[in-house]
């Protein structure tokens, strides 16, 4: 499948077969984005749609795909940064009639190595897309790295 990008100042449109990928936040369809969130993702399922819009409109870059002869919205990553060096990608999805011929990797490259974002350190969480993941080379992090649980209690004993 061949790929076109077009770089339009902080804006990349590109294009993927019947798809369009864009970061034009205004353009994010949050409704169709939800649903599929909220009932399909794994790591959404815990959220309210109030915290889902917060995030949305706190994010640093939003990627979209959409279908060309629709407009309809298939696919959704979202980006946290510091704008400088770091980031962390969040709420990648490709709705399943989208999936399979490389459209989610044009996704993920849409994001971290077109734009802003392609020198900076890149992390996420996934426990299922670890083979697309690598393709990026993204790996399980060393020593250097920590966590802090969501919903840590302060108060606990140290195990």
């Amino acid at each position: 499948m061949r790929s076109r990008f077009f770089y339009y100042h902080s804006r990349v449109i590109g294009t993927f077969g019947a798809y369009e990928l864009d970061d034009d936040r205004g353009r994010v369809d949050s409704g169709a984005v939800w649903d599929f969130l909220s009932t399909e993702a794994y790591w959404g399922r815990d959220r309210v749609r109030a915290d889902f819009e917060a995030q949305l409109a706190s994010a640093w870059r939003v990627v979209g795909v959409y279908e060309t002869a629709t407009g309809r919205q298939v696919g959704f990553a979202r980006a946290v940064s510091d704008g400088v060096s770091f980031a962390y990608l969040a709420d990648v999805y490709l709705l399943p009639e989208a999936r399979g011929a490389g459209l989610g990797q044009e996704m993920v490259a849409t994001m971290i190595d077109r734009g802003a974002g392609a020198g900076f350190r890149w992390t996420l969480h996934t426990s299922d897309a670890h083979g697309l993941y690598r393709k990026f080379g993204f790996a399980e992090p060393n020593h250097t790295y920590l966590e802090r649980p969501r919903h840590y209690q302060a108060d606990k004993p140290a195990s």
